[in-house]
C-alpha cells in the first residue's frame, strides 16, 4: 500500500471506528495478529483486543471524538497528532465518573501490513492533563 493509502486508512480509524464507534469495520482495518504497544493493563492483544477497546472508551465518553489536526506518512508508518475531546459519564479503568469534560493530545505511530491494515500502534498521551481536567489528579 502507498502512504496515502495508509493515511487514508489511519483517519479511517479515528473517524468511523472510534468516534463513530462503527466495529463492523474492526475486521477490515485492524490486522488479526495486531500488536497494540500501547495496551491498557489487562486489554488483549490482536484484533480482539482492539474491538473490545473503543466500546470500553465510548462507555465512559460517550460524546467521544478525535480531531486529527496533523498527519504524515512515510513508508508503511503514518503519524498522527490528534486532539480528543469527551465528558467522562461512566466508569473507565476503575476509576468512577466525574461527569467533567476533557481535552487531551495525543501522538499516534500506525505501522500497517501489505494488506493496508493497521498492523502496529504506538501512542503518548497527556493522560496527566486528562486526569487533571476529570478532577482525578491535582491541577499541573
Amino acid at each position: 500500500m502507498t502512504p496515502d493509502e495508509n493515511k487514508k486508512t489511519a483517519r479511517r480509524i479515528v473517524i468511523e471506528l472510534f468516534n463513530a464507534g462503527n466495529l463492523d469495520l474492526v475486521d477490515k482495518l485492524i490486522a488479526a495478529n495486531f500488536i497494540e504497544h500501547a495496551a491498557p493493563p489487562g486489554m488483549a492483544q490482536g484484533r480482539e483486543g482492539f474491538r473490545a477497546m473503543i466500546p470500553m472508551l465510548r462507555s465512559a465518553f460517550p460524546d467521544l471524538e478525535y480531531t486529527i489536526e496533523d498527519q504524515v506518512a512515510e513508508g508503511d508508518r503514518v503519524a498522527q497528532r490528534v486532539v480528543g475531546h469527551g465528558s467522562m459519564r461512566g466508569e473507565f479503568m476503575g476509576m468512577q465518573p466525574t461527569g467533567k469534560r476533557a481535552e487531551w493530545q495525543e501522538m499516534h505511530i500506525h505501522r500497517f501490513d501489505s494488506q493496508g491494515r493497521l498492523a502496529e500502534h504506538w501512542e503518548t498521551s497527556d493522560e496527566l492533563g486528562m486526569m487533571a481536567q476529570l478532577g482525578l489528579a491535582p491541577p499541573s
